[in-house]
């Protein structure tokens, strides 16, 4: 079967499309035919690289952690049927589990040792089929069709909502979404359903991403300037724009940091002026960039609620296995690649 494996290259990666073994499952594994793949920074960033932790015994991995498949294989008498939908769990517990592990909280890890389907330590589900546990398997609704795939990056909102839900000491108001990539734009979407008036900053003035905005009844702006008052919830996506995110929180209010900090951004914040506006304030900072099962679950709830026309509408990239290379190069207006395993 095929599989798109990161190969190491002298002190980089390759990105091939190889033929890989079929899986053979084990006990209390699912064999999963791929039915979609997502493609996001995190995999374009892995693609470049030689892998720092390849699967075990091997020096390549295989690419993936976006999923959506359907169960050809389960075990006797599991909740699992053929033909289910499914999303793999991204991240796996240190076998020797810390205080938070145990507890089913991986995403917390405090001792590192965590793997990561597709990133760090175990092969992903860039495979035409892969093995799933099926303590880390979320069924998907079938209603939601393709845009099951996006039930992993949902999860990662869905956990910056939460701490926000239990963190901002004032109604819920308005919210501030920086970024309108497909973390954004979720996170705009888990805003509205909150009934929130939310705004939306991206520098991209045309196309999809306005669009989308617009849709969810979202302010867009192309610059932070044009923004006026505080707001409740400050979601930053873009990496670009941290000292603002803390600035245009409200008293009592709370910024959530998702993804990665672009170190231009990082080094524009004053440290003296980060403590005045935390403590005079009463503003919370905090950051999160993966998830465990509740927050999947709640992702799906979410993904359930929304209009599909919307969801399928952030998926601007679809192409097939063959023309894999197209997802890892798009321009600033595009939302969502996806890689397709089945017409």
């Amino acid at each position: 079967m095929r599989a798109l494996t990161i190969q190491p290259a002298g002190d980089r990666g390759r990105l091939v499309l190889s033929d890989v073994p079929e899986p053979s499952p084990a006990d209390g594994e699912l064999t999963v035919q791929a039915i979609a793949l997502g493609i996001c920074g995190t995999d374009r960033e892995l693609a470049t690289r030689a892998p720092r932790s390849p699967a075990p015994g091997r020096s390549g991995l295989i690419l993936g952690h976006e999923s959506l498949g359907r169960v050809l294989t389960a075990p006797a008498g599991s909740e699992f049927n053929t033909g289910d939908l499914v999303v793999g769990i991204v991240r796996r517990p240190d076998p020797v589990p810390c205080m938070f592990c145990a507890k089913g909280q991986f995403d917390l890890c405090e001792n590192g040792r965590f793997t990561e389907r597709g990133i760090s330590g175990a092969d992903g589900f860039g495979s035409e089929r892969f093995l799933l546990e099926m303590d880390y398997a979320v069924r998907v609704d079938p209603a939601l069709g393709l845009a099951g795939v996006l039930l992993e990056p949902t999860s990662v909102v869905a956990k910056a909502w939460e701490q926000l839900d239990r963190l901002v000491r004032r109604p819920y108001r308005r919210a501030l979404v920086l970024g309108s990539g497909p973390i954004g734009l979720l996170a705009a979407l888990l805003a509205q359903q909150r009934g929130m008036d939310v705004h939306v900053v991206d520098r991209v003035e045309q196309g999809p991403k306005p669009r989308q905005a617009h849709a969810l009844n979202a302010v867009y702006h192309t610059r932070v300037d044009e923004l006026t008052g505080t707001f409740d919830a400050v979601v930053e996506c873009s990496g670009a724009f941290v000292a603002e995110a803390i600035r245009l929180t409200a008293p009592g209010g709370a910024t959530c940091l998702v993804g990665g900090v672009d170190p231009i951004s990082a080094g524009s914040v004053n440290l003296g002026e980060l403590s005045r506006e935390l403590m005079v304030h009463n503003k919370v900072i905090f950051g999160t960039v993966n998830s465990n099962r509740r927050h999947f679950e709640a992702a799906h709830v979410a993904l359930q609620k929304a209009d599909r026309n919307w969801l399928e509408g952030l998926l601007t990239d679809c192409v097939p296995l063959e023309e894999w290379r197209s997802a890892f190069d798009v321009g600033p207006e595009a939302i969502k690649s996806v890689i397709r395993f089945e017409s």
